[in-house]
């Protein structure tokens, strides 16, 4: 019985597996921030509807939440934000866009967050 020496036959399936693990971590690197990002931003605009009351302003709560978009790093504008107080209810919309780059290829990913609440006078 003679034994083969065996170099280098194990290399493509590594190679295989490095380059899946890579485009994996590059698709977390690149859309696990701005899910982040987003979620902080319905976050605060349910905070801001949960906390609206007898002295809230459409244009206060417009305001806040382009605030904290820009902090967030969203690009948000202030058509992208429409809010409504009045009736007892406080609504709010946000929608935008992202442009996530993956090197060859940039995907647009839309944004739609709504929020509607009654507001408690307290």
């Amino acid at each position: 019985m003679k034994l083969k020496r065996q170099a280098g036959e194990g290399i493509v399936g590594c190679v295989v597996w490095l380059v899946i693990a890579g485009a994996m971590i590059l698709l977390l690197v690149r859309i696990v921030p701005v899910q982040i990002a987003s979620a902080e931003l319905k976050d605060f605009m349910v905070e801001q509807a949960k906390f609206a009351g007898r002295r809230t302003t459409a244009e206060g709560v417009h305001k806040a939440i382009l605030h904290k978009a820009r902090q967030l790093g969203l690009p948000v504008t202030k058509k992208d934000i429409k809010v409504t107080v009045g009736s007892g209810r406080i609504s709010m919309r946000c929608t935008y866009s992202v442009p996530v780059d993956f090197l060859v290829y940039t995907y647009i990913w839309d944004f739609d967050h709504v929020v509607n609440r009654p507001v408690f006078i307290v």
